[in-house]
């Protein structure tokens, strides 16, 4: 039985989605695994994957405002180890690669000939891998901030900033290192993370890690309020402050909980999520450098057409990823790859961004 949105979720994405949010099927994987997926809209519908971010969060239903009910058949997995697939959290086995089998794993299972493919962050570099793999069974891509997994990024991510994250950058349980040390940073993470269950230090450096990733989206949804304010674009600065303010909130809450004793459920979902991102993090999403632009490259002379949607303040993967890979695109191919740069940050529910993921998607390529 189809579910609508959450309440609160509902109010955060600006209004009631384009598809209602269902229960997850199984399907069974590699390695004694199950994965988790949702199955929205007809089965006659022109077929969409949905690849979340992370890596680890598991698949939201933020990106479902992208698409219209009768038209589109959209299909959102938890990824190995993410979400509702099982076992949560087992790093096991767990590699891209491995990942892109369970996609094609899934797209057998569900008879789909050809699908489109929306990704965002994370995402984006599971969609280049699988349609590099599997390029005739790719009809499209829509890619939204990508993540190039620059070690910039990667630094980005976990290194707190002195003032704006400063409850992280004075905390005893979050691991120090010079700018240069990721790689220490990264083994210690995971070092903790992988314990058995969650222990004292480990709540907190999960508490801590969720603040930072908090911290990356206010900064970018702020300089897009800023901007739209200098636009003079009322109607769209006022959504973003609202937005803004509701997400400052939750933050200032997780802040006042970071050293509260006691696991809570966002705690166990966090355990789950950054025990799988650290463990990809560390190993460099387990690609050889430079394997996506090669994979950018073998697709643009495939010509499979691309949109990369890039908020122009995001904070957590700089619109230089997606700037590269269209000039590298475009210079093999003219015409197959597009740029969308909204007036937005990381989220995908931001007002800008989520009419561009509309408009992109229902255009017709």
């Amino acid at each position: 039985m189809l579910k609508p949105l959450p309440p609160h979720t509902a109010r955060l994405l600006g209004g009631r989605p384009s598809l209602d949010w269902p229960g997850p099927a199984w399907v069974s994987t590699a390695r004694h695994s199950r994965m988790a997926y949702r199955r929205l809209g007809p089965a006659t519908g022109e077929p969409w994957l949905v690849l979340h971010g992370g890596p680890g969060s598991g698949s939201q239903p933020d990106l479902m405002q992208a698409f219209q009910p009768g038209r589109h058949q959209v299909i959102v997995p938890d990824q190995r180890g993410a979400g509702l697939s099982c076992p949560r959290g087992r790093s096991a086995g767990n590699h891209t690669d491995q990942l892109v089998a369970d996609l094609e794993c899934l797209r057998l299972q569900l008879g789909i000939e050809r699908w489109s493919l929306l990704a965002g962050s994370w995402g984006c570099v599971l969609a280049l891998r699988y349609a590099a793999r599997y390029p005739q069974r790719v009809k499209r891509l829509v890619l939204r901030g990508a993540f190039g997994l620059r070690l910039a990024e990667i630094r980005g991510l976990l290194h707190p900033h002195p003032i704006r994250e400063s409850t992280v950058a004075r905390h005893p349980d979050w691991p120090r290192g010079p700018l240069s040390g990721m790689s220490r940073v990264l083994a210690q993470l995971e070092q903790v993370l992988q314990v058995g269950a969650p222990r004292t230090a480990t709540l907190r450096l999960i508490r801590c890690w969720g603040l930072l990733e908090q911290g990356a989206a206010l900064h970018g949804m702020w300089r897009s309020l800023v901007h739209a304010a200098i636009l003079k674009d009322r109607p769209l600065a006022s959504e973003i402050r609202r937005n803004w303010a509701q997400l400052r909130r939750k933050r200032r809450q997780a802040e006042a909980g970071v050293d509260r004793p006691g696991i809570r459920p966002a705690d166990r979902r966090g355990w789950q999520k950054f025990r799988i991102q650290s463990h990809y993090l560390r190993h460099k999403g387990f690609l050889r450098p430079g394997a996506l632009d090669r994979a950018v490259s073998m697709l643009a002379r495939h010509g499979l057409p691309s949109d990369w949607i890039h908020g122009q303040f995001d904070a957590v993967c700089p619109p230089g990823n997606s700037r590269q890979w269209i000039r590298q695109s475009q210079g093999l191919e003219p015409g197959v790859a597009r740029g969308h740069w909204p007036v937005a940050g990381h989220l995908a529910g931001e007002p800008a961004m989520r009419a561009a993921l509309r408009r992109v998607v229902q255009s017709l390529r």
